[in-house]
């Protein structure tokens, strides 16, 4: 006999949650998304309207740009119930996963975790999709906080596939199992970093758009200029390796030197290596190319992983339409 689904909920009608509901539903499941604003009927009404609304016209861009079909949108739609403040405690109460998304700010947070702890199963998973706020500074606004865990989503959220999942120490281990197979079940990809400002990518974009501004700011190329650059040369890349990956690809001796030069002559602040870049360096393990770096290559077929890079980066210059055949 097969389990029974999984009740999903999704507390918060805004953007988020609606983008929460949107992704589930495409992967088959029920979604009830939960407005935990008190509203006259009026105003829920509204509300109700309104999330509906723009959710249809999210698939019908996909249906569009031929993701998907007019019926297949029909058929992701029919299974979000948008469900009023005054209906959230019998739906949070038949919850086994709770996505909590509500505005990002600790007080709106703490009224809402405080909500949904009262009503939530006590064995219900509780997921905030903050983008900013710590794991571990949630805790003391939950009961259960071993049900506890942060799942940050990346707008568009029903078509981003990353989902960065944050856990405090106190986070049980089959929560995080039973999270990391649920998101990956409706073709997401989980990934587990520790309770740090920032995540991975909002770390890592943060400092790129701050140099491209930068960039701009003082006259070293244009908007225009810089964003092509991004698109077809650094997000191209990268859209095919993983950042540490090309670091032992091409060479920790290459940041290592590139490092030294750009903070020696742009901001010693903003570019001067972490220790671990020196301390590879210092051990000889500079990549693929002594074997060793951030990864172990000595058991692997060399030439079978270049061909594979190299395949990957050929699929994203087609998939942009920019691979030309040889004249």
């Amino acid at each position: 006999m097969s389990a029974a689904p999984l009740a999903i909920a999704a507390a918060g009608a805004g953007r988020m949650g609606r983008g929460i509901a949107l992704a589930f539903a495409w992967g088959g499941y029920e979604v009830a998304l939960i407005d935990l604003k008190p509203r006259d009927a009026t105003a829920s009404a509204r509300l109700q309207q309104e999330a509906s609304d723009e959710m249809a016209a999210n698939l019908a861009n996909l249906a569009e740009l031929g993701a998907t079909t007019p019926e297949a949108v029909q058929r992701v739609l029919s299974r979000i119930r948008v469900v009023p403040e005054t209906l959230a405690a019998q739906v949070l109460a038949e919850a086994d996963v709770v996505f909590e998304s509500v505005p990002e700010t600790l007080d709106a947070k703490r009224g809402a975790l405080a909500r949904l702890c009262s009503l939530a199963k006590p064995d219900a998973i509780l997921a905030s999709a903050t983008s900013t706020i710590l794991v571990t500074d949630l805790v003391p606004c939950t009961t259960h906080p071993e049900r506890l865990i942060n799942a940050h989503w990346l707008n568009p959220a029903y078509l981003i596939p990353l989902v960065e999942l944050s856990a405090h120490p106190g986070t049980a281990a089959e929560v995080i199992s039973r999270l990391r197979a649920l998101i990956e079940d409706v073709g997401k990809i989980p990934v587990l970093c520790g309770a740090a400002p920032g995540y991975i990518v909002p770390r890592l974009q943060a400092l790129i758009m701050n140099e491209a501004a930068r960039m701009v700011e003082e006259g070293v190329a244009s908007a225009e200029e810089i964003d092509k650059a991004t698109r077809y040369g650094l997000g191209l890349r990268f859209s095919a390796i993983g950042v540490i990956e090309f670091i032992d690809y091409g060479g920790n001796d290459i940041l290592y030197y590139a490092s030294r030069y750009l903070s020696e002559h742009l901001s010693r602040e903003r570019y001067t290596a972490p220790a671990i870049v020196d301390r590879l360096m210092q051990e000889g393990r500079i990549g693929l190319k002594s074997g060793q770096g951030f990864y172990d290559y000595r058991k692997r077929d060399l030439p079978a992983y270049r061909k594979d890079v190299l395949a990957r980066t050929l699929g994203a210059l087609r998939h942009a339409g920019l691979f030309r055949p040889p004249r």
